[in-house]
């Protein structure tokens, strides 16, 4: 099957295939705005920005972290991360994923939408307002991130009722992603929830709403991969784990290593302070915390609503903005580092042109 270009709004693909907003510091200009720039949809994460180039866009810091929310997500660095961005793929269509959980919501998204995100990308929560944050910026196209096919529905009615708009495009999350995911622990491992089962009750529902395209995320390794979900009715796809093992990832080297080292009994189901379940790699960080070893949680950053300024931090046993930022940052001690369920496949480093040759062409 050739991979055929797609539209989200006004903005086309010369590929299907999204690369996944992948935070702290996983995704930013370097691996975005390559992606862009070989055709797919490059996003940038708008998690933890505070940290970009040594932290040299914080105004504040506390034990050499951002504090409070404005410094972790950091609009001076957002708008450098984009600026640097476009640099590298021009006016090639180019993404922000902006977490519904995180504090700052809104001002985030308008700061994105200032930056130059062409299009905004929400998970981790329902958006139901999402729309309310771009009305300054009628050309930027909206995707919610869903794992149901009501979801969706509860979504597309709010946007309609509240502002006369539906999503541009939907991506929907199955179980195997890496990070944070939209099921119980219980649903993750059961298999009506798995995203072969959920692609079609979404895409019918839609069809409903005009024909909304729909890209499926979780476990997408390959060409193979990419192909099935298509067929199933899918418009595309969106992939974060695999570009992690590209030269141009912003992660630092010790993260790949992680990854490149990892078994497939190494990547496993992990609580989190935002709520839901995550997934990630066992490392030494993860053995602390089963042992409740971990390190002090402060509660710098204040990054996330759900956490409740570090109350559910302390319930799992490790603040999750302190943890992915050390990832990012290559501690491979008590760093968090978040894979999708087949990050163990990674085997070698290659660059994303050619990743995504393999992707378009087939291996």
């Amino acid at each position: 099957m050739e991979l055929k270009p797609v539209k989200i709004g006004k903005y086309r693909l010369k590929y299907p295939i999204i690369q996944g907003g992948m935070g702290v510091g996983i995704s930013w200009d370097q691996l975005a705005g390559h992606v862009s720039l070989e055709g797919g949809l490059g996003v940038i994460s708008s998690v933890g920005t505070g940290y970009y180039n040594n932290k040299a866009y914080a105004d504040k810091l506390v034990s050499d972290r951002p504090l409070e929310t404005d410094n972790f997500y950091s609009k001076k660095a957002l708008f450098k991360i984009f600026e640097n961005a476009r640099k590298i793929c021009a006016d090639a269509p180019l993404a922000c994923n902006v977490l519904y959980a995180i504090n700052d919501y809104g001002r985030v998204v308008e700061d994105a939408c200032a930056a130059g995100a062409d299009i905004i990308i929400t998970g981790a929560g329902l958006p139901t307002n999402m729309p309310e944050f771009t009305a300054d910026y009628p050309d930027v196209a909206l995707v919610p991130i869903v794992s149901s096919p009501k979801a969706l529905r509860l979504i597309c009615r709010r946007w309609e009722k509240r502002y006369g708009k539906i999503p541009d495009a939907v991506i929907l999350e199955g179980p195997l992603s890496g990070g944070h995911q939209g099921f119980t622990y219980e649903q993750c491992l059961m298999e009506e929830y798995q995203l072969e089962n959920l692609i079609g009750p979404v895409v019918e529902e839609a069809e409903r709403w005009g024909g909304i395209p729909v890209f499926a995320a979780g476990g997408i390794w390959d060409k193979n991969d990419i192909v099935r979900c298509i067929e199933l009715g899918a418009a595309g796809v969106q992939m974060g784990t695999r570009f992690i093992g590209t030269h141009e990832c912003d992660a630092h080297q010790n993260f790949k290593e992680v990854l490149l080292n990892a078994k497939k009994e190494d990547i496993l189901l992990l609580k989190s302070p935002v709520g839901y379940p995550a997934r990630g790699v066992r490392t030494n960080l993860i053995n602390l915390v089963d042992r409740r070893e971990g390190p002090a949680i402060k509660c710098i950053s204040n990054c996330v609503a759900p956490c409740k300024r570090g109350v559910e931090a302390k319930q799992v046993g490790y603040c999750i903005a302190d943890r992915l930022s050390d990832a990012y940052m290559g501690d491979k001690e008590l760093g968090l580092f978040f894979s999708g369920a087949n990050g163990y496949r990674l085997n070698e480093l290659i660059s994303v042109k050619e990743l995504m040759q393999k992707l378009v062409y087939g291996e």
